[in-house]
């Protein structure tokens, strides 16, 4: 008999992933993650994710995993993984940002956070990066609002509006905002050439690139970029070498096959008009910077939160191709206004410079999330032995177990 595990479906921002109670999974982590492989279909050749829940995407395709606070001064402990599609891996290198706003949601409505109308405030532990995030949820009678006014281009309708903010986010995965100590600097990628590129990490590690060093205009829709096997294999080969520069991978391979998730890559460019994916125009007076990131080998059909949360930063930081790109703007906080493919996403940073170093108080920005199934997930005996016990999952996840 299949054994039965209480799964949530959510969407947080522009993502969707399937939360877990960390005590109902598995208690050993090799296990656990052959059961989350499962649930998803993760790993399928045929790219369709057809025996699971996933959505063979990567947005589609994540992982939340919600356990009592590990340290003091959070509510709720919140474990992100990028969930692979084709591969079987689960991906733990780094956070997401729009599953972070479903995290209070959930955590209210399932009675780990009592609900304190009108607005909430839940603080997560983030146990991939070890940041807090903070979020301030509207509730009403006790329980997350789902309707609103927000808007969020790439997601369909309006929502309640979450606020998230995440605390001092410099350094998420490697210790410093800028972990090779300069804001731009030359890589020399074999087949690619040298390009110039700007190591940033904050929420995520980013490497942002010149679009044009790639032999591209900027404002390029994912179906251009992800129709080009050449220029995908060309941005992966640079992915891969920041990946060793970051400090995350010992080699460029082990960064394709073991951490497909981190670093992510980001082209930045001058604000510029175009259309975006619906049809509509997006006018070079409406953004600070037009902005492409990657995600999972493809280009994005949004912008990952963190993703903005670290272009953000970097526009801030003199130096960084982000710097140049970027409309001028006020020192200290300011709201960052990003084009991406499906729209624009603004991500408010508060940045200072103290003793020659970059320090990053706070991000904030807005998104909106809604529960859409609650049940029960089954998984097959072989994956998940009745002698395997179900228990609290280990706090510290692995870096994509196979």
């Amino acid at each position: 008999m299949q054994r039965r595990v209480r799964a949530v479906v959510m969407r947080g921002g522009t993502s969707r992933a399937v939360f877990f109670h960390e005590a109902d999974l598995p208690r050993d982590a090799e296990t656990r993650d052959r059961v989350i492989l499962k649930i998803f279909g993760g790993g399928d050749p045929y790219g369709r994710q057809i025996d699971g829940l996933g959505g063979a995407t990567s947005v589609t395709s994540k992982t939340a995993i919600i356990g009592p606070a590990s340290v003091p001064d959070a509510d709720v402990d919140y474990t992100f993984g990028q969930v692979g599609v084709t591969s079987p891996l689960i991906d733990y290198g780094g956070n997401c940002g729009n599953i972070s706003s479903a995290v209070g949601p959930f955590a209210i409505e399932e009675g780990l956070v009592r609900a304190t109308d009108p607005v909430t405030t839940v603080r997560i532990w983030q146990t991939n990066t070890r940041k807090l995030i903070v979020a301030r949820v509207p509730t009403d009678d006790g329980a997350p609002q789902v309707e609103g006014d927000l808007a969020i281009d790439g997601v369909p309708g309006t929502g309640a509006m979450i606020q998230l903010e995440f605390i001092n986010p410099a350094g998420a995965m490697t210790g410093h905002l800028l972990p090779t100590r300069l804001p731009v600097e030359s890589l020399d990628v074999p087949g690619v050439g040298p390009v110039t590129v700007s190591l940033v990490d904050a929420a995520n590690p980013v490497v942002f690139l010149r679009p044009a060093d790639l032999g591209l205009r900027g404002p390029e829709l994912p179906d251009q970029v992800d129709r080009d096997p050449a220029m995908l294999a060309k941005i992966e080969a640079v992915r891969a070498h920041a990946a060793v520069r970051f400090g995350l991978a010992t080699t460029p391979e082990d960064a394709t096959a073991t951490s497909p998730g981190v670093p992510k890559v980001a082209f930045v460019s001058p604000p510029a008009a175009y259309t975006s994916v619906r049809g509509d125009q997006v006018a070079a007076d409406d953004i600070d910077l037009v902005g492409r990131i990657m995600t999972m080998g493809r280009l994005h059909r949004t912008y990952a939160l963190t993703g903005a949360i670290c272009t953000a930063v970097a526009a801030h930081v003199e130096g960084t191709l982000v710097h140049a790109a970027a409309r001028p703007g006020d020192p200290g906080a300011r709201t960052l206004r990003i084009g991406h493919p499906s729209g624009v996403i603004e991500v408010g940073a508060e940045v200072r410079r103290r003793d020659g170093e970059w320090l990053v108080d706070r991000v904030i920005t807005r998104r909106t999330a809604r529960r859409l199934m609650e049940g029960v997930a089954l998984v097959p005996p072989s994956v998940w032995p009745e002698s395997v016990e179900r228990g609290e999952a280990a706090r510290t996840p692995g870096r994509g177990r196979r």
